[in-house]
Order: C-alpha cells, then structure tokens, then sequence
C-alpha cells in the first residue's frame, strides 16, 4: 500500500505550505511509505485528486485543496482530518495501515480489545467535575479559535484560487491573440 500526498509545489499560500509540510514531517517522522504528487505542474494529478475527493468531502466551492491523501485509490482525508487523526494518536487507522508494534496506536488498539487498564479507570474516577468542566470549555474555546482560523484560510485559499484561474484565463487569452496576430499577418502576406 502507498499513501499519496497531493501537494501544490508552487503554492503562493504560506498556510497551504505549511499544511503540507506538517503532513510531509510527521508521515516522515512515523517512517511512513509515501509519494509526493504535485498538481501545479502536473495537470493529470490536479484532476485525479479533485475527480477522487468524495463529494461529501470537498469544499463548498466543490474544488478541493491540498493536501490531500490518499492510501492507493481510497480516500483518507484532508490536512484537517489528518491533524484530528494526528491529534487521537491514530494516524495509521486514518491512512489505513496496521499500527507498527510498540506505538501509541497499536496500545490503544490493544486497551480497546482487552478493556481499560486498571490505572486508567482510577484517574477517570479521581478527576473532579470543575476540572473536567474547565477542560471542556477551554476544547470548545480551542474549537472556535480553529474553526474561525479555518473561516479565514479557506477564504485566503478561495482568493489564491480566483487569481490562478485568472492568470490561466489570461495566459488562454494572450494565446489567442497571438493567433490572431499570426492569422493576419499571414493573410497580409
């Protein structure tokens, strides 16, 4: 199995950049087999990734931006699901992979087939209800801050969008004119 990663090798957004790299460093890190597949200069991986992104899964402007991953054919995630994935301490589940013996995936693999360690249902009990309350509402605190960060690269991501296809529109169009150009100068002669 090959994990794939689309990326956009000439992104000019510096979040996209960084959402790639963070994927790139910890599937690195982890010693994870992968391939780097770049759709700005590849035309044939830009349409793979949009045409295999489940529609459920894309964006409200329906194009979806890398990273993407994907193990084989089969859709993973995007760089949100892969944190929450990186976040759970599952990443190999996320990507689709067994949990390497000895990591914190395979233990909680184990703890899930074999019930919950003894320590663990102690502390859960020790922990009072202020404590966990304030855990809560510092995670929902947490949620917002990420889905107002989100708001906000989704809508840089949307800009970045509009002016690639702008400067594809306008290459189009100077092509066109230099054709009419050649056309009469050919007809001139």
């Amino acid at each position: 199995m090959v994990i794939k990663v689309f990326l956009a090798s000439s992104s000019g957004s510096t979040a996209i950049k960084k959402k790639q790299q963070d994927v790139v460093g910890f599937l690195e890190a982890l010693k994870v087999d992968y391939t780097q597949l770049d759709i700005a200069c590849n035309e044939d991986n830009r349409m793979w990734m949009r045409q295999n992104v489940p529609t459920e899964k894309k964006p409200t402007n329906g194009i979806p931006l890398p990273p993407q991953i994907f193990n084989e054919e089969s859709y993973c995630g995007d760089y949100d699901t892969f944190f929450d994935a990186k976040e759970d301490n599952s990443v190999y589940e996320f990507l689709g992979l067994p949990p390497p013996p000895g990591s914190k995936e395979a233990e909680k693999a184990q703890i899930v087939e074999n019930g919950t360690h003894a320590e663990e249902t102690i502390a859960d009990e020790n922990v009072d209800e202020s404590t966990r309350a304030r855990a809560e509402e510092e995670e929902e605190q947490e949620e917002a801050d990420e889905d107002r960060e989100e708001e906000d690269l989704q809508s840089e991501e949307e800009e970045e969008l509009r002016q690639l296809e702008d400067e594809e529109e306008a290459e189009v169009q100077e092509e066109e004119e230099e054709d009419v150009e050649e056309t009469q100068e050919e007809e001139a002669e």
